[in-house]
């Protein structure tokens, strides 16, 4: 699923402007769909051309006009047709999983460093989910209510993976050590 058919998804909840979807990648997709401007105004402006949302310009005082999206029937169309496909992709793009690869290059405690900042942005996932359940999740679509509790059950399985298997990347550090 590209940007456009998720921010076509996000215009079903009403009317919003690159700015509010852009606050939505931040907050509730931000487990698991990243966007950002860049992305997200081009977007916006194919689905316009294409006749999937309308842009109404409301003038602002002392800034440009502020432009908010619409959803068309033609664009809930095209969501349905997107969202007919029974194989979606699940695709995990990690820096940290990446990083870690070549921990055998690096020093123990820049590893440790890494490892540590992991757990503390877990933590803040955990108060992000106690706080959207605090708020009302029972109230949401199932849909939902099924990818925070998605989103809940990856970073609890990262954190219990992280605190049981990080001697494993001093282990091999110290074979490397005792190979060279």
């Amino acid at each position: 699923m590209d940007v456009k058919t998720v921010c076509l998804g996000m215009l079903t909840d009403g009317e919003a402007s690159g700015y509010d979807l852009k606050k939505k990648f931040e907050s509730s997709f931000s487990h698991f769909f990243a966007a950002g401007y860049g992305s997200i105004y081009p977007a916006l402006s194919s689905l316009a051309e294409q006749g999937f949302v309308t842009c109404e310009c409301i003038p602002q005082q002392g800034k440009p006009d502020r432009k908010v999206y619409r959803i068309t029937v033609a664009g809930r169309q095209h969501l349905a047709e997107a969202l007919e496909n029974p194989s979606p992709c699940h695709k995990i793009r990690s820096e940290f999983l990446a990083t870690l690869c070549f921990s055998h290059l690096m020093k123990p405690e820049d590893v440790e460093t890494i490892l540590e900042s992991r757990l503390a942005e877990i933590e803040k996932y955990k108060a992000f989910f106690a706080d959207l359940e605090a708020e009302g999740l029972e109230q949401w679509p199932a849909g939902k209510q099924f990818v925070v509790g998605f989103g809940k059950a990856l970073v609890n399985a990262m954190e219990t993976y992280i605190n049981e298997n990080r001697d494993s990347l001093a282990v091999t550090d110290k074979r490397k050590a005792a190979s060279a």
